[in-house]
């Protein structure tokens, strides 16, 4: 999770930017469709990379003892 996920997904997209460009000058349409592929899968492993940090944030915020007399279990 983390770094590695936010790596990997910027790797696709990159990756699938350069597939996109290569296809539209060699006019190779297959691999523009590759390519433009390759960048929603990064963008979508983003996103979930994002989500997970998100809910990582919120199970951490809700072990958190904030109150005053300390943790007064479920009433």
């Amino acid at each position: 999770m983390g770094l590695g996920d936010k790596f990997d997904a910027a790797k696709d997209k990159v990756a699938g930017k350069a597939k996109e460009t290569i296809g539209k000058a060699t006019d190779d349409n297959s691999m523009v469709v590759e390519g433009k592929t390759d960048q929603v899968k990064g963008t979508v492993k983003d996103k979930v990379a994002d989500l997970k940090a998100h809910l990582h944030e919120d199970a951490d915020n809700l072990n958190k003892d904030d109150t005053e007399g300390g943790a007064a279990g479920p009433q």
